[in-house]
């Protein structure tokens, strides 16, 4: 379904973008005299892990893994994170560093790659209007069916992307069944292959069940043969209502419920780097003072420990112990009784870190330990979990993945106490949405909007 450009594009922007920053840099350094050796050797080095910079934005936003590139808001969506997330990482080394550099060299940088990367994706635009026009990148496709979901195809194909002809159906009922004048018939089945080669056809795609269709077989084998890429269409629809997913385990397909981005092996790497990176600058620069801090004030306000670890639900429905500032009086009660507003069960203090989800930020050492994650479904009480996995169905889907600190249902606001049935479910549609749309964007969309309710204040924070 991909234009044929999408290759020649993703690769011609990796090596322009990287080619540009490393032009430019070179030419800066060329033009500024530093008043020292070791200022230039700096500078070199800046120079450096400006490249590494942008490789690691760029990779963790996709901007040149996009399938679906010829589509310019998603690529220049793309592009715009990953030179946020490029200019928050080259900000930190330059804090790290302590600013030891030419602020005119650093202006002209930022502001001439950011530059280049408008006009360039303008430009891009341009060339794939002018594309779209000429229809030079249409694949042109021909479809093989003759019940009502053959059609729902042909109107889906046409409205989801840009970069498909969809020339007309091959099917013997095709002319009494189908009311629409736009959409053509071309002749019998048997006939699709002439036709194909006449046309200069990119794509077949069939929705007729070869169980009594055999001749398909054939059809599709001719096809390869040909370089046109044969799809077979099944309808689920009597039996799934929802997106279904496919997987293969060597040549036998696998039909999925959901998409699962986590479930890749390097996109779990990639998350537990990012847990593992920001919980230790947390730990470093906010853990480290703080936790004496409120220790000290807590011994003070009431009896009791300084942390309260409880076994909640982690991934896979497997317990482990939460870590939190005491934020209650010691009582009985703490495993099965749910956390309600007004409780009396709630210190002085506790109201104040609560309030602020102060009691939650010893989590981030779960984190580190792997037990939690930065961003996930919130961790419940094992008796809870046993209650709404009862009443929901969903309910256990959300432990397929890390609980968080914080989660997507969090900044949307479903935290806190549960009282309706309608409250959990909206909880679980959120929690399960995450798990099916991960991205390192995500979460770092996540923690930005945390920290904003966090100092806003959340009514559901008690």
């Amino acid at each position: 379904m991909n234009s044929r450009f999408d290759n020649f594009f993703r690769i011609f922007f990796a090596f322009t973008d990287l080619g540009f920053l490393c032009i430019l840099h070179l030419v800066l350094l060329l033009n500024y005299n530093f008043d020292t050796n070791s200022a230039n050797i700096s500078h070199v080095v800046f120079f450096i892990m400006t490249n590494i910079f942008w490789l690691i934005s760029s990779y963790l936003t996709e901007v040149y893994i996009n399938d679906r590139i010829l589509n310019f808001r998603k690529f220049s969506r793309r592009t715009t994170r990953a030179f946020i997330i490029f200019i928050v990482l080259l900000l930190i080394y330059l804090f790290f560093t302590r600013f030891r550099f030419n602020r005119q060299y650093l202006y002209i940088s930022f502001g001439t790659f950011a530059l280049y990367l408008i006009i360039s994706r303008l430009i891009f635009l341009q060339i794939a209007l002018y594309i779209g026009k000429k229809k030079r990148a249409l694949n042109k496709i021909i479809i093989l069916g003759n019940n009502a979901f053959t059609y729902d195809l042909v109107t889906k194909l046409r409205n989801s992307n840009k970069t498909l002809d969809v020339l007309g159906c091959f099917s013997e009922k095709a002319r009494t069944e189908n009311n629409d004048t736009d959409f053509r018939y071309l002749g019998k089945v048997e006939e699709c292959m002439q036709f194909a080669v006449k046309h200069h056809v990119t794509e077949i795609y069939s929705t007729l069940s070869p169980e009594i269709y055999p001749e398909i077989y054939e059809i599709a084998q001719s096809a390869e043969n040909l370089c046109m890429r044969f799809r077979f269409v099944p309808d689920f629809r009597e039996f799934v209502n929802k997106t279904v997913y496919f997987d293969h385990i060597d040549d036998i397909p696998i039909l999925s419920l959901r998409s699962e981005p986590l479930e890749d092996f390097g996109v779990q790497a990639k998350k537990r780097l990012f847990d593992i990176v920001f919980s230790a600058l947390v730990a470093v620069f906010l853990l480290s003072w703080l936790v004496p801090i409120i220790a000290i004030l807590i011994k003070l306000d009431s009896k009791g420990p300084v942390f309260f670890l409880q076994e909640r639900s982690g991934k896979n429905n497997i317990p482990f112990k939460c870590i939190k500032f005491r934020s209650l009086k010691i009582n009985k009660d703490s495993d099965v009784k749910q956390v309600t507003k007004g409780d009396n069960r709630i210190t002085k203090l506790g109201k104040f870190l609560r309030k602020s989800s102060i009691d939650e930020l010893p989590q981030f050492f779960n984190v580190l330990k792997g037990d939690m994650s930065v961003v996930g479904p919130r961790p419940h009480m094992l008796k809870h979990t046993e209650e709404y996995s009862a009443i929901i169905m969903k309910y256990m889907i959300r432990h397929y993945q890390k609980p968080g600190v914080t989660g997507y249902a969090q900044v949307n606001g479903f935290r806190g106490e549960i009282k309706q049935e309608e409250q959990l479910i909206k909880r679980i549609e959120y929690d399960v949405w995450y798990i099916e749309n991960w991205s390192i964007w995500l979460d770092l969309k996540i923690i930005i909007k945390t920290v904003l309710v966090t100092i806003k204040g959340d009514k559901n924070a008690f």
